[in-house]
């Protein structure tokens, strides 16, 4: 289905985390990624992807901090999914931190929202229904 409101496949995203090891491992384990490449030795990337989102992760390095470092949250990424409810059954199984729980959005998302082991904030996300900005009040540039 395709939301004028949400676009998706757009950008790659790189996130960093203080432990890439083990970032890399919970992300695999709790959330679903699959891991496309990793690279350094020690490992200081990866590429990841679950369906057809794709994110690179790196060792944090020089004045680059994540949110558990800084003590709070600098942004919040959206995986789109075909299950919803099996996804949020996976990450609250897993051990993430819910955050919001299921719900549709005004903008036609059903989704939910997690933190991972380093605080990054995330939404699973799938399209609920097509709803045009202007309907939910949002302003056209």
């Amino acid at each position: 289905m395709h939301n004028r409101s949400v676009p998706a496949d757009i950008i790659l995203p790189h996130i960093v985390y203080e432990d890439l090891p083990a970032a890399i491992d919970w992300l695999k384990r709790v959330f679903g990624f699959q891991e496309h490449y990793r690279y350094g030795d020690p490992v200081n990337g990866a590429q990841l992807h679950l369906g057809n989102a794709y994110i690179m992760v790196r060792k944090s390095r020089g004045p680059e901090k994540g949110p558990a470092t800084l003590g709070f949250g600098t942004q919040s990424l959206t995986i789109f999914v075909d299950d919803v409810e099996a996804q949020f059954q996976r990450v609250s199984h897993g051990g993430a931190k819910i955050v919001e729980q299921i719900n549709d959005t005004i903008y036609g998302e059903h989704q939910f929202g997690v933190e991972d082991l380093e605080g990054h904030h995330w939404l699973f996300s799938r399209h609920g229904k097509d709803v045009a900005p202007e309907a939910w009040g949002a302003q056209l540039g």
